[in-house]
């Protein structure tokens, strides 16, 4: 399965502090907001990503992390010359994409969950044209929406709706079949001029072939596109990783716990950036895992 994460769009609801650069580069707490997303992939299982962006900034991405093989991942880079929609991510990565299962998540989007990992390989195992996701929250007309039947099927979803049917909103996460990129080229733009990931959906939900799984409560997901969100992310980030000892988004310690590398090359990435206490955080998990290299317990079902 590929993994794509689309870090595109020109950030305005963050300037000025996107002026200078993408806001998947600005940091979350102690990391770069990009590490969460591509986290998630990896947790996933998911060793082949596709990051798309901005053509001036593709050079930032690639310097953070390369060709991905420091994380025994393959990692590579697509520009989005303008923003047209999340579901342009399927025209652009279409050379890339087309013939496999993907996983989108937008570069702004922020999970945890001790069951989120279970629940991503469930969403890949069940794939059967496309899966999302749905959490209830307070004001569902931000964002896309889920109406589900009495029987839990999914019967509709609605772009930003004026008046929502439930508030049960679709976070930016996505799994697709190898038919995504067809069903995309075939799309026209709305009427802000985007190609709506909704109309995406639609497809896969008019062949009958779309499926919704609900994030419990014990699953967080927070957007960080403004000034106020990012504050609160950065927040919430500190204070999980203070109360519980590990680190979110940790894509060394990921790696090394999904066997993408082993516990001495993880160590290695930890001493290049030892003087800060997120390298320390590395270098001590790669020595305990040395000792004890059962599965973390995020990987349990």
């Amino acid at each position: 399965m590929k993994g794509v994460v689309l870090a595109g769009g020109n950030g305005t609801r963050l300037q000025p502090l996107t002026l200078v650069g993408s806001k998947q580069l600005a940091p979350v707490y102690d990391k770069p907001m990009v590490y969460y997303p591509l986290s998630v992939l990896m947790l996933a299982g998911i060793d082949d990503v596709l990051i798309i962006t901005r053509p001036a900034e593709i050079e930032l991405f690639r310097r953070l992390f390369g060709c991905g093989s420091r994380l025994g991942m393959h990692i590579d880079y697509a520009a989005q010359e303008e923003p047209r929609g999340i579901a342009d991510a399927f025209r652009v990565g279409a050379d890339r994409i087309t013939g496999e299962d993907c996983a989108l998540v937008l570069g702004d989007n922020l999970f945890h969950g001790a069951k989120l990992p279970s629940i991503l390989r469930r969403a890949a195992r069940e794939l059967r044209g496309c899966v999302l996701f749905g959490q209830h929250v307070a004001e569902p007309q931000r964002f896309g929406v889920a109406e589900i039947g009495a029987k839990g099927n999914l019967l509709s979803i609605e772009e930003k709706p004026e008046h929502p049917r439930s508030n049960l909103a679709i976070p930016g996460l996505y799994f697709f079949d190898d038919t995504v990129t067809g069903i995309a080229r075939g799309l026209r733009p709305s009427a802000r001029g985007e190609l709506e990931i909704t109309d995406v959906l639609r497809a896969y939900l008019a062949e009958g072939r779309a499926d919704l799984i609900r994030l419990g409560q014990d699953v967080t997901w927070l957007d960080t596109g403004t000034h106020e969100s990012l504050l609160d992310a950065g927040r919430f980030v500190r204070d999980v990783q203070h109360r519980q000892g590990s680190r979110l988004g940790c894509v060394e310690e990921i790696a090394m716990r999904m066997g993408f590398i082993s516990a001495d090359a993880c160590y290695e990435l930890g001493a290049e950036m030892s003087d800060s206490p997120y390298g320390q955080y590395v270098m001590e998990r790669a020595r305990a895992h040395r000792l004890d290299p059962a599965p973390a317990t995020f990987l349990e079902e």
